[in-house]
């Protein structure tokens, strides 16, 4: 992880037959979701999360920052 920090945060929350996992970074308050279903194997969906949290703090695009449609609120 970028910064001083090591520490990720995981809320994960069941909702029907799929699980939501939150991860954040607690040096950037990062946050990214991922959706999974419910009978996934946890270590798999936080390793998912922490892999898109990664992915979020290098700051990584595929074909670059605008080339997306939406809002960036």
């Amino acid at each position: 992880m970028s910064g001083g920090s090591d520490e990720v945060i995981f809320e994960i929350t069941r909702i029907g037959d799929v699980q939501r996992v939150a991860a954040v970074d607690v040096a950037t308050g990062v946050e990214v979701v991922v959706q999974a279903p419910a009978n996934a194997a946890l270590a798999d969906v936080r390793a998912l999360a922490l892999r898109k949290l990664e992915r979020a703090l290098r700051g990584d695009s595929e074909g670059g920052a605008n080339t997306r449609p939406g809002k960036l609120v």
